[in-house]
């Protein structure tokens, strides 16, 4: 069996290319091979692969920047998974795709289902969003997983920007009106390899139904306490002496202004994913714990 999985270097794909493993071959490509900026030319990839399964890991994920010229959001986020998933239906082949809590508003305090209604507050909700969409026109045999707070040992994310900014700060301050579930890029690839191949089962078995789930980590936090868990969690690795922050102060997300507005609420519903894949999510500071071992092993 043959696997596409497309933006094979980024913190998802990176770890989805030792995931996915087991399952087949995996055909990993990057942006040089599969360029979402070029909607058109993923026709002709799928195609030339004849994949079972296409795995899109590929998005653009620069939130403040989409605010300014959403154009490249909208194609990457939004056409790319529209021509991907019309080539996955050609292709009888099974496509999965990463979406966001960024389609909701972030109002009020409960968790999200997936049935809840849609209403982001900024472009990048809005490219995704409007993948989603593209992708359930489509028709093909498709699941959408929209996860939250995405973070690893590689590339930029807010645990790797704590410890940078940690290490040369004695006082920092982080917004702590938004609360949702910090989840590693790990436990969204190993989730995505058992809903793989599972739904491959369905699929042999005629049962198969395409839709949303959400995926993320057990349990929530604000960025506020997640960089407080960061920080205690290096010191207890790497010794007291290992960062210069001494001071974590709480602020609200009005005394941090961005371009692009955040939703104060990212809690999802996981429940979905559990009945349907039998699939309980580890607690967010256990993804933490691991990957900070990571970052300290490479270091």
């Amino acid at each position: 069996m043959k696997i596409l999985l497309t933006g094979a270097t980024g913190q998802v794909g990176w770890e989805l290319a030792r995931s996915l493993q087991p399952l087949g071959e995996v055909v990993a490509c990057d942006r040089r091979r599969a360029d979402l900026s070029a909607p058109a030319s993923l026709a002709a990839l799928v195609e030339s692969v004849a994949p079972q399964v296409i795995v899109n890991a590929a998005a653009y994920t620069a939130v403040d920047r989409a605010e300014q010229g959403p154009e490249l959001a909208d194609t990457i986020n939004g056409a790319a998974p529209a021509a991907l998933a019309a080539a996955a239906r050609r292709a009888g082949a099974l496509f999965v795709h990463y979406s966001t809590d960024y389609v909701f508003d972030g109002s009020g305090d409960a968790p999200r289902r997936e049935d809840a209604p849609v209403a982001p507050i900024n472009a990048y909700g809005r490219s995704k969003l409007a993948g989603e969409q593209a992708i359930a026109r489509a028709g093909s045999d498709w699941l959408v997983l929209r996860t939250s707070w995405v973070y690893a040992s590689r590339g930029s994310n807010f645990v790797k920007t704590m410890l940078r900014l940690g290490a040369e700060h004695e006082s920092l301050k982080v917004v702590a009106d938004q609360v949702g579930a910090p989840t590693s890029a790990r436990l969204i690839a190993d989730a995505t390899a058992h809903i793989v191949r599972q739904a491959l089962a369905e699929r042999a078995q005629g049962r198969f139904a395409p839709g949303v789930l959400h995926l993320c980590a057990a349990g929530e936090t604000s960025w506020h306490g997640f960089a407080q868990e960061i920080f205690d969690g290096w010191r207890a690795l790497a010794g007291t002496d290992s960062l210069k922050v001494r001071e974590l102060a709480p602020i609200s997300s009005a005394e941090y202004p961005t371009p692009a507005a955040r939703p104060l609420n990212s809690r999802l519903d996981c429940s979905r994913l559990r009945e349907r894949f039998g699939i309980l999510p580890t607690h967010w500071r256990e993804g933490l714990r691991l990957v900070l071992e990571e970052i300290a092993g490479q270091r």
